[in-house]
């Protein structure tokens, strides 16, 4: 079928928090067994129809750390070879790579001087994964501020996918099947929404009738029908039944990803898988919007809360506890010329030990994980107090 306006970019977010992977092995061999192979298949299936498939994928840089762990590789062997599973997406042209921040932090929640940071360390574990860096941005949790965006464009980011329920157009017109702009501070981004509906059904499950079906009943019905019509779908592919099937058949691959493709392969398609890179280029956005403080758990107004991560009295104090001990460490670092070398040691083992704790899972989980936040800023605040006492006075004021 040829002459479509309908065009749908899929999108796939994998993520595990620190050392999960060898924790899943050790107590739950067959979770650890089901979410292995769902990176594994979401690699297989791309290279199986790469003449028509189109596969976004993001990994948070913590998964990635995991996946390049010798250890991991030498205890997954049974299962999946992870190098060879990362040698298809490394040379899968159809693959397009979506960063996010490196320990899959909430951004507006967790301190704005460690935004950078986590930005850049994401990106640079995945072209050391992958040998190219992502081109697009996938915020975890769909947690995403205006404030973000001359964060994102200074870390090399072109375009950014948020809940399309909280994109407000400057026109009015709720449209969310076609790129926008958004800027703050003079600084702009290209904002492509995610159609919250269809990609709660991709996460749960569907058919490819359905869902052709659906999405042409949508673009019809939405204020610019003649134009062209992006359909932007995106779910966790690890974390549901539904992508954890064992039997392939009667998962998200076997049941909707494999039969959508022959269709395309056939030419019996009016939904046309496509890059989003590719589409931007050939679509690039020509309307202005701003983008409501949210997360995909919030609903359709704004979240500024975030109450999912800080809506009980333990998670705000856990997440006081980051944001003071980050307040240390950039007032360390400014002074970090009269450090001695212990003192600098300290001061690089508490940040990296920060950083891991703006994990968002350490909040998502509310009382029962934020143990593992703990676990991290203990012994953080022990090398800043190590650090701060290695303080030359003598040369402070230098």
């Amino acid at each position: 079928m040829t002459g479509t306006n309908l065009y749908h970019a899929l999108g796939l977010h994998m993520h595990q928090p620190p050392g999960n992977l060898r924790l899943l092995i050790e107590s739950s061999p067959q979770d650890a067994e089901q979410i292995i192979r769902c990176y594994e298949r979401a690699a297989r299936y791309a290279v199986e129809y790469s003449d028509v498939a189109h596969l976004h994928l993001g990994f948070s840089g913590i998964l990635l750390e995991q996946l390049l762990d010798p250890a991991v590789v030498d205890t997954y062997r049974h299962i999946v070879d992870i190098p060879e599973m990362l040698g298809r997406y490394r040379e899968a042209a159809n693959v397009e790579l979506v960063g996010m921040g490196y320990y899959h932090p909430i951004f507006p929640v967790i301190p704005k001087a460690d935004w950078e940071e986590q930005l850049t360390r994401g990106r640079s574990i995945m072209e050391q994964a992958f040998g190219r860096a992502p081109r697009g941005f996938w915020p975890p949790e769909m947690a995403f501020s205006m404030e973000m965006i001359p964060a994102l464009v200074k870390a090399g980011y072109e375009y950014v996918v948020v809940d399309g329920v909280h994109v407000r157009p400057q026109d009015g017109l709720n449209d969310i099947y076609r790129p926008y702009l958004a800027c703050h501070e003079g600084v702009c981004i290209t904002v492509v929404p995610r159609d919250r509906d269809l990609s709660n059904a991709q996460e749960s499950g569907l058919d490819p009738d359905w869902f052709a079906a659906e999405s042409r009943s949508r673009a019809s019905g939405s204020p610019r029908p003649v134009e062209s019509r992006l359909i932007t779908t995106w779910s966790d592919g690890e974390n549901t039944g539904w992508f954890r099937q064992m039997p392939e058949p009667l998962g998200f691959f076997g049941r909707f990803f494999a039969p959508f493709m022959e269709r395309a392969r056939a030419g019996d398609l009016a939904v046309m898988p496509v890059a989003l890179s590719d589409y931007l280029a050939k679509n690039p956005p020509a309307a202005h919007a701003r983008v409501q403080t949210g997360s995909w758990s919030a609903g359709f107004t704004s979240g500024f809360e975030f109450s999912r991560w800080t809506g009980s009295e333990t998670q705000q104090k856990a997440a006081g506890v980051v944001q003071d001990l980050s307040r240390r460490y950039w007032d360390i670092k400014r002074r970090q010329n009269v450090l001695g070398e212990e003192g600098r040691r300290a001061l690089a083992r508490a940040r990296s030990l920060i950083l891991e704790a703006q994990t968002s899972c350490f909040l998502f989980w509310g009382d029962a994980w934020i143990p593992h936040l703990y676990k991290r800023t203990v012994p953080a605040d022990r090398d800043l107090a190590r650090a701060e006492g290695d303080l030359r006075p003598s040369r402070e004021g230098t």
